[in-house]
């Protein structure tokens, strides 16, 4: 998932997957937690708001169902890592 990169109160990047229906947050404290359910709409609004985090309160916070994601899977992956142990 392509993250978009802000500064809005506690965030700090967000990102969509269309077909899951994922929102991804991440926030100042370096926490990540996907947001399921969360229709285009929202998507749109809250990447294109004037004020993200007020957005993402009022409207996703206690909206949606929440899952924290773990560190690991959240970093891009290389294909040499395996190859390479890393």
């Amino acid at each position: 998932m392509e993250m978009k990169r802000i500064s809005s109160g506690k965030l700090r990047a967000i990102g969509y997957g269309q077909r899951e229906r994922i929102l991804r947050v991440e926030f100042d404290d370096g926490r990540v937690i996907d947001y399921a359910g969360v229709g285009d709409e929202i998507w749109r609004r809250l990447s294109s708001s004037g004020s993200a985090w007020s957005y993402f309160r009022d409207n996703i916070e206690e909206e949606f169902s929440a899952r924290p994601v773990s560190a690991t899977s959240t970093k891009k992956s290389n294909p040499l890592d395996d190859l390479f142990k890393k």
